[in-house]
């Protein structure tokens, strides 16, 4: 994949590339969006815990078809509150800190999901050989 962040337009907000060239015919894997639940239903207060377990869930479901967080093209995440966008960017930047090609990304502020606790919600869209 190729990292896209053309100098003639105004720089990424954070750690993001503008877009991501994926080549013909590489394997591609789509998550749901996950929510930050653990596996015993339980679900922390702070939101960028909640962004953790997401995170970790995209990396089981990742290793399932044989791919790392380095084989991200896309992250789509979803936050309840301005507030929650720190935690969220704290969360993403520890889970990208040994990626050296950067995924593009959108972070978009929701009025809620589909129960009120869940603060932060993220998808990613994987591409390999």
């Amino acid at each position: 994949m190729k990292e896209l962040t053309p100098k003639s337009i105004h720089a990424p907000f954070a750690r993001y590339a503008h877009g991501v060239e994926i080549p013909a015919h590489w394997r591609l894997v789509q998550t749901s969006g996950q929510l930050g639940i653990r596996a015993d239903e339980t679900v922390p207060e702070d939101a960028e815990e909640q962004a953790e377990i997401c995170f970790e869930n995209i990396r089981e479901i990742l290793a399932e078809a044989h791919m790392t967080p380095t084989d991200i093209a896309h992250i789509s995440a979803y936050v309840t509150d301005r507030s929650h966008m720190k935690g969220y960017m704290r969360a993403r930047d520890a889970f990208l800190a040994d990626v050296d090609r950067l995924p593009s990304s959108t972070l978009l502020i929701v009025s809620g999901f589909t129960r009120a606790e869940f603060k932060v919600e993220i998808e990613v869209l994987a591409a390999a050989e």
